[in-house]
C-alpha cells in the first residue's frame, strides 16, 4: 500500500493525533520505550555487521551482550525480572499485536477460566504502543455505551498499568460476576488527558443480523458479528429479502469483529460459488487452500460489502474473498485480525500464545499485516459524544449530519453506477503468489 494512499493518510493522522495528546506519563513511557528499542537495535546493526553469520545465535549473542552492559553500566541497579518481562513483551509486540505472554500463575489461571462463561464489558482488544488498544466495542455492551471506539487506549485497568500486560490476562481481568464494575483508564482520539472509565459488567448479548429493503430494489444486511448461527441468518435474510423482491444486496461488516476465521469463510461462500475463498499458512503449518462450494452459495444478485475500521477477523476473510470479483468493497481499511493462534507451553509452566498460521486474501496477502483495503474508499465520520467537556482535536472527517451514512450512500452508489460483473471469472485455487 502507498504511503500516499488517502486512507493510509488517515490512519497516520489518526495516530498522530493520538500521540498528540497523550498524557505526560504516557508521553514519558513510549519514548523511554522507544529509546531503549532505538538503542538496542543500533548496538544490533553494529554487532551484526562485525558478525561472520546473521542467525538466532548471533541475535541472542546482542541481546545477552546488552542484558550485561544494562547490569553493569546504568545509573542504578537494574530490576532485571521486569527488563526481561519488557523485552519479551516488546519482542512479541514487534511480531503479532495479539500475542501473549502469560507466566505460570496467570497461564494456570488463564486455563481455569478461559471457557467459564463469565459477564464481560464487550472490549475486544490488540497490543497498540506497548499499551492496550481497543479494535472495538461488541455493539450493545458496556464498553460500547461508554463510548469506547477504535483507536482508543487502555492505559491501566483496576489502577493496575496495562504497559507490558498480556493480552490474553488483560480478558481475564475484564470478566467477573454481571453487576460489578471494573475501572480503565483510556485515552480517547482527540481527548487531550486520560479518562477514568467505570464499566458494570453485563452478560454479553450478540446482535442479531438485520435486514431491510432499501429503494431502487437494494436489499440491505447488517451483520455486526459472526458468532453462534450468524451465517445461517444471514442467509435467511438474503432468501427473505429476493422474496420481497430485491435485484441487488449490500452486505454491511462494520463493526462486526468476533466470530470465527472458519464463519468468515461461510459467509463468503453464501455469496461465492467457485474458486478461492482464503488459504491459511504458517511457518509449521502446510498451506490449506478453503475454496468455494456450489452447494452452499445462495445467490448471484449483484453485491456491495461495506466495511470499516473495526471490521476485523472472519468478516476481514469474508470481505477479502468478495473484492473485486463478487463485489465492490466500500469503507475503510479494515482492522487487520486473521490467524490461527495456539499456547506454546514453556519449561517453567508459562506460555506464549500466539499466531502459528495467517489467513491469505486470494491475492497472497496476509491479511492480519496489510488487512483488506476498499475498492471504494469512504471514510466514516467523526462521532461527537457528549461524556465529558474535554475539547477535541478537529476530526480527520467531518461529523454527519443526523440520519445521514456516507458509507451507506456511496455503497448505493457504486452498486447501482459500478457494478461488479454477475458471471465474473473466479481467483484460481492454485494461485502461490504471497505478498507481505
Amino acid at each position: 500500500m502507498s504511503v500516499l494512499d488517502p486512507l493510509s493518510s488517515f490512519w497516520y493522522s489518526d495516530i498522530r493525533g493520538i500521540c498528540a495528546v497523550m498524557s505526560r506519563q504516557f508521553k514519558f513511557a513510549v519514548v523511554a520505550s522507544s529509546t531503549c528499542l532505538v538503542a538496542l537495535l543500533l548496538f544490533g546493526a553494529v554487532y551484526a555487521r562485525s558478525a561472520s553469520t546473521d542467525g538466532p545465535y548471533n541475535q541472542l549473542g546482542v541481546y545477552t551482550e546488552v542484558l550485561e552492559r544494562i547490569k553493569a553500566d546504568y545509573v542504578e541497579e537494574p530490576d532485571m525480572k521486569a527488563v526481561t518481562l519488557g523485552a519479551i513483551n516488546g519482542l512479541l509486540e514487534s511480531l503479532d499485536p495479539y500475542a501473549s505472554y502469560l507466566n505460570a500463575d496467570q497461564y494456570k489461571q488463564y486455563l481455569k477460566e478461559k471457557d467459564v462463561p463469565k459477564a464481560d464489558v464487550g472490549l475486544i482488544l490488540s497490543k497498540r504502543f506497548g499499551y492496550l488498544g481497543i479494535i472495538d466495542s461488541i455493539p450493545g455492551s458496556p464498553a460500547a455505551k461508554a463510548g469506547l471506539v477504535t483507536g482508543t487506549v487502555v492505559e491501566s485497568i483496576n489502577n493496575v498499568s496495562s504497559r507490558d500486560m498480556p493480552l490474553a490476562f488483560a480478558g481475564i481481568l475484564l470478566k467477573g460476576e454481571a453487576g460489578t464494575t471494573v475501572d480503565v483508564s483510556v485515552l480517547r482520539p482527540g481527548k487531550s488527558e486520560a479518562q477514568k472509565v467505570t464499566l458494570t459488567r453485563a452478560q454479553i448479548a450478540y446482535p442479531a443480523v438485520m435486514a431491510r429493503m432499501l429503494p431502487d430494489q437494494i436489499g440491505l444486511i447488517q451483520v455486526e458479528t459472526l458468532v453462534d448461527n450468524r451465517v445461517d441468518e444471514v442467509a435467511a435474510k438474503v432468501k427473505e429479502l429476493e422474496k420481497q423482491g430485491a435485484k441487488r444486496l449490500i452486505l454491511d461488516l462494520r463493526h462486526c469483529a468476533t466470530g470465527s476465521p472458519e464463519a468468515g469463510i461461510e459467509l463468503a461462500n453464501l455469496f461465492e460459488d467457485k474458486g478461492l475463498i482464503t488459504y491459511s499458512l504458517g511457518q509449521r503449518m502446510s498451506r490449506q487452500n478453503h475454496d468455494a462450494q456450489a452447494s452452499k452459495a445462495i445467490t448471484k444478485l449483484p453485491l456491495a460489502v461495506i466495511t470499516d475500521r473495526a471490521t476485523a477477523g472472519g468478516s476481514e476473510i469474508a470481505a477479502a474473498a468478495l473484492e473485486g470479483t463478487r463485489a465492490q468493497v466500500v469503507g475503510e481499511r479494515t482492522y487487520g485480525d486473521a490467524a490461527i493462534r495456539k499456547p506454546v507451553t514453556l519449561d517453567d509452566g508459562s506460555a506464549i500464545i500466539l499466531s502459528v498460521a495467517k489467513f491469505y486474501s486470494p491475492d497472497g496477502k496476509a491479511i492480519q499485516d496489510n488487512g483488506v483495503t476498499p475498492t471504494v474508499t469512504q471514510l466514516e465520520p467523526e462521532a461527537t459524544t457528549d461524556l465529558d467537556d474535554d475539547s477535541a482535536a478537529s476530526p480527520a472527517v467531518p461529523a454527519a449530519k443526523p440520519g445521514e451514512d456516507l458509507l451507506l450512500e456511496k455503497a448505493i452508489d457504486t452498486l447501482k453506477n459500478h457494478p461488479v460483473a454477475r458471471n465474473h471469472v473466479p481467483r484460481p485455487a492454485g494461485s502461490l503468489r504471497r505478498a507481505g
